[in-house]
């Protein structure tokens, strides 16, 4: 099995018997940039990690400019994370609390998140054409792919998580992915909930 991100989460099988995704739509994600100086000090970037991980973020980068330094002496840190409970000003409160000045908060990024699954002879049908499709929208994109496959010759299953700027967008996200699978022969098993994601005409 390829997995370029995180696994499927599978529950509950439809009446047809095909496993399906148990998806609770509307849940919003907030991708934060903070720039921080942190004292030139051994331990200081754990202590400012600390925050994040104790209210649930999931840090995407971090910049340590250790061989510069701020007016003050500082060394400046940037944390890229997302966070998913709404706890950016709980982080913000321990952070200053121990010390760590914060210089600015980034802009925050909303995005809604679903994630499908195709069945069929994934291989041979050119996800990267399937990805790129959703990808060059601009409000869309496929952030995490995982493909199981039984034998070379028989169908394989593919799981893919889309990212979208609000939940109409992700619906029409869903309606390129829905053409694009007819076209290839696809058979797409969508959310449970998948009629509060259609695009309304």
């Amino acid at each position: 099995m390829l997995n370029t991100d995180k696994g499927v989460n599978k529950s509950n099988f439809n009446a047809t018997g095909i496993k399906c995704l148990k998806y609770i739509p509307g849940i919003y994600s907030m991708i934060v940039s903070m720039d921080l100086e942190l004292k030139d000090r051994p331990g200081q970037l754990v202590q400012a990690l600390k925050p994040l991980s104790t209210f649930g973020a999931n840090i995407m980068s971090v910049l340590h400019h250790h061989d510069q330094r701020t007016p003050r002496g500082a060394i400046p840190v940037q944390v890229v994370f997302q966070l998913t409970n709404g706890k950016l000003n709980d982080i913000i409160a321990e952070l200053e609390e121990g010390g760590v000045r914060i210089v600015c908060v980034g802009k925050k990024l909303m995005y809604e998140e679903v994630t499908v699954i195709l069945i069929g002879h994934i291989v041979h049908s050119d996800m990267g054409d399937t990805i790129d499709q959703i990808d060059s929208t601009g409000f869309a994109e496929v952030v995490s792919l995982s493909i199981s496959m039984p034998a070379i010759n028989e169908p394989s299953s593919a799981s893919l998580v889309i990212n979208a700027v609000d939940m109409a967008q992700l619906g029409k996200a869903l309606d390129i992915l829905r053409r694009v699978a007819l076209e290839k022969d696809l058979l797409v098993i969508e959310p449970i909930e998948k009629d509060q994601l259609s695009v309304k005409t």
